[in-house]
């Protein structure tokens, strides 16, 4: 199969290229970047460099191939993240039409089902929406938990004030996934028949936060970090007074106001909560460890 990679060589890009190549197909993955076109070569890949809301590349990029791995880069702009998104979606979906691309797979999130109160997760909301409306292209949204990745923000937290936290209580149970289990799951998806638009959660653990902090301190040797539940406030103007932008810090701080409402992981867990992929957050947490 011809099948392109969007999202560069990230986490869950590299990993999937390598997948897809070893299992024979013809890759070529889209990056913003021309540094990382060596690093896509040497892997075997193609590069195509260029901007994934530019509905022409995309199409250029597109045409010809038999499937096509959907990914918008998070944060996209740093300003009107939400909107930047959502029309990254529509430059993706014209482009599917334009190419007649017939099979796509997604990278979506928990929570996607819902039209607001998720944070960044809102403009993957629209993107599905604007995908379900291509009526020649069958599509896998491939819904993933919270990035166990993101716990690295949490390093100087946890160097300078010896505890994990944010705006939601240490019993909520979160839906966790690690990229490569994301990218194992995409690489499936991408090579398997399916008809129409259908729905897969890529979960590889559903833990409470406490159980978070207690599995990362066991394996930096702080055994007793705890977790502790901030207000909004208190976290939207700590991520503020840690630099990260205002606008951004708010989409995270609505995201944990949602992940502690129960709602984002909801739909998730009336599916039947399956957690399918491999990497658990014990073998996450000693992960961590290596890079604390």
């Amino acid at each position: 199969m011809k099948i392109i990679v969007t999202g560069s060589l990230g986490n869950i890009g590299k990993k999937l290229t390598t997948e897809l190549l070893s299992a024979g197909n013809q890759v070529t993955v889209v990056t913003s970047s021309a540094d990382r076109k060596s690093e896509i070569e040497a892997l075997g890949a193609v590069a195509a460099v260029g901007s994934v809301s530019d509905a022409d590349f995309l199409t250029q990029t597109f045409t010809g191939a038999d499937a096509v791995f959907a990914m918008t880069p998070p944060n996209l702009g740093g300003q009107n993240v939400v909107a930047n998104t959502t029309n990254a979606g529509k430059a993706f979906a014209e482009a599917f039409k334009t190419a007649n691309i017939k099979k796509v797979v997604m990278l979506s999130s928990i929570g996607a089902d819902l039209p607001n109160g998720t944070g960044p997760i809102e403009g993957l909301f629209h993107i599905e929406q604007i995908y379900n409306g291509l009526e020649n292209t069958n599509i896998t949204f491939l819904r993933a938990g919270y990035f166990y990745t993101n716990y690295y923000n949490d390093v100087p937290m946890i160097k300078n004030a010896g505890i994990m936290g944010s705006n939601l209580p240490e019993n909520t149970k979160i839906p966790l996934v690690h990229p490569h289990d994301i990218a194992i799951a995409a690489a499936e998806e991408l090579q398997k028949t399916s008809e129409g638009k259908n729905i897969r959660y890529i979960v590889s653990d559903f833990r409470s936060a406490a159980d978070i902090a207690e599995n990362i301190g066991k394996y930096i040797g702080k055994p007793e970090l705890p977790w502790v539940e901030f207000s909004d406030d208190e976290a939207l103007n700590g991520m503020i007074q840690a630099g990260v932008p205002a606008e951004i810090a708010q989409l995270y701080t609505d995201m944990g106001a949602g992940l502690k409402s129960g709602k984002i992981a909801a739909d998730f867990e009336k599916t039947g909560a399956k957690t399918d992929g491999n990497i658990k957050l014990e073998d996450f947490a000693n992960e961590y460890a290596m890079k604390f």
